[in-house]
């Protein structure tokens, strides 16, 4: 079996305006031990080092800004069989667990991870966390035709302010086009917007934002997120929430989207079990 992922660094987080007004860690961030923690900072499966805190301690690190990436199964695997996935994961300040199956298999190979994060629960913790923070300005970019305008009204409504100031549906394949991912850029850097939350799916939305980060004027945080949008505008419903402890929202997605899905979970995805033994066996070549 060739060598596999290694341990993929970490990207010193990027800083907001030192300008900018400071989140009230009493009244939007609960306060928290300072003792040591007996958990380590970051938890390596299958050579994906993943973020291990609670996810008020992500809501205040955010602040400074950074790039969120969030695991799950499905990225592992990529990540063993993409050198392009590799470098652009390479960029990331923060990986945050996606998977209850990955909060398994931490357990399994005896370092658990303290806390399920997915990206799905860390956007509106985070929207919600910093309504108040005029300086906290999103664009929402992904979905299908008129997915990221429903999910902008509607974010909106919830915080009582226009805290999404741009949103923007981009055509299949649009990475592959120059001149529209060029216009894209511009659009969101008349925004004024500080955020970018992109909703392209992985590996797309990952290699997207490590080859235009730079790009941007003001954007300070990059959310990689997946399904969200579709969630935020209403589009798609989560699985219940005993289903995603029990580790089968992947089962949930699938049977609401066999065609598209069945390919991934079935077959790709399940080497991860395999892959895990040999790790916990001592066998597994990085």
């Amino acid at each position: 079996m060739p060598a596999l992922l290694i341990d993929l660094p970490l990207e010193k987080p990027m800083a907001f305006d030192q300008t900018q007004r400071s989140v009230s860690a009493k009244q939007e961030i609960p306060s928290g031990s300072h003792q040591p923690s007996p958990f380590p900072q970051r938890v390596n499966i299958l050579g994906v080092a993943i973020d291990n805190l609670r996810i008020q301690d992500l809501l205040a690190q955010l602040k400074s800004g950074g790039i969120v990436f969030t695991p799950n199964v499905d990225h592992v695997i990529e990540l063993n069989q993409n050198p392009q996935f590799r470098e652009a994961y390479a960029i990331a300040t923060h990986r945050t667990c996606d998977s209850q199956i990955l909060m398994y298999a931490s357990r399994f190979l005896g370092t658990p991870i303290r806390e399920k994060i997915s990206g799905s629960d860390l956007f509106p913790a985070f929207y919600h966390n910093y309504r108040h923070d005029e300086d906290i300005r999103i664009f929402l970019l992904g979905g299908k035709e008129g997915v990221a305008r429903r999910a902008k009204d509607r974010i909106n409504q919830k915080v009582g302010r226009e805290m999404v100031v741009g949103a923007h549906s981009p055509s299949f394949g649009f990475e592959n086009r120059p001149d529209e991912c060029d216009a894209i850029i511009e659009k969101v850097n008349q925004s004024d917007a500080t955020v970018l939350a992109v909703g392209v799916g992985a590996p797309k939305q990952e290699q997207w934002i490590h080859r235009y980060k730079d790009q941007f004027d003001q954007i300070r945080l990059f959310f990689a997120l997946g399904a969200t949008l579709d969630f935020e505008a209403g589009n798609r419903h989560r699985a219940p929430q005993w289903v995603s402890y029990l580790g089968l929202e992947w089962f949930y997605r699938l049977v609401q989207e066999p065609r598209r899905l069945y390919k991934r979970y079935l077959i790709k995805d399940t080497r991860f079990f395999w892959l895990l033994l040999q790790d916990r066996l001592n066998h597994y070549k990085r």
